[in-house]
């Protein structure tokens, strides 16, 4: 199951293209579970290292719905508005309390491929940042980055929503930017398949 998780607190433009993505990967014989942090009750890391000793978290709220889908998932979409310039506080808030699975189980992540869509008003209003922060996630634990190449999708699937869903729906540009990334993660999630023994 490829998991899907939208960082934004609005049914609006970053949720939609998630979904866009999604159903591109279906096409190409994959599973897929979506996520959204909208009307969510999810609360900062505290950091406070109960996970650690107790392979849990502390917090009981609406982020226990994910644990179990980070667990099972093959492989992540994480796609977030870009607030100030990069990611959105809640897609933050999401990431952070990753600690608990990982605190639970260290490998959970590793080797599983992951891709970002970061939706922005302005043309560059720090997209490429955002998928950064989300790349950073996916190496710091292990995982396979995976951008749609050079040349529109450097880093992953960019979209300029001018701030409203028609704009993003209206986005030639970042549609082919999602295009090109859907094509790499799938290639990339059956190379990794392939790779696995029969008894793993």
């Amino acid at each position: 199951m490829i998991l899907g998780i939208s960082g934004s607190p609005r049914n609006m433009a970053t949720e939609h293209i998630l979904g866009e993505a999604l159903k591109m990967l279906e096409e190409r014989g994959l599973e897929t579970e979506l996520f959204s942090v909208r009307g969510k009750q999810i609360s900062p890391c505290r950091h406070c290292d109960y996970c650690l000793k107790n392979k849990e978290c502390i917090i009981k709220d609406d982020m226990h719905q994910l644990y179990p889908l980070i667990r099972q998932a093959e492989g992540f979409v994480i796609a977030t508005p870009v607030y100030n310039g990069s990611m959105s506080a809640q897609t933050k808030i999401v990431i952070d309390r990753t600690r608990a699975t990982l605190a639970a189980d260290p490998k959970a992540l590793r080797m599983k491929p992951g891709m970002a869509i970061a939706v922005g008003g302005d043309r560059m209003g720090g997209q490429e940042l955002a998928m950064q922060q989300i790349h950073a996630f996916y190496i710091l634990n292990g995982m396979i980055p995976v951008s749609g190449g050079f040349f529109g999708a450097n880093l992953g699937a960019t979209f300029w929503s001018r701030d409203t869903l028609e704009g993003a729906k209206a986005d030639e540009e970042g549609f082919r930017s999602l295009r090109k990334t859907v094509k790499r993660f799938a290639e990339m999630t059956a190379h990794l398949r392939s790779t696995r023994s029969p008894e793993k």
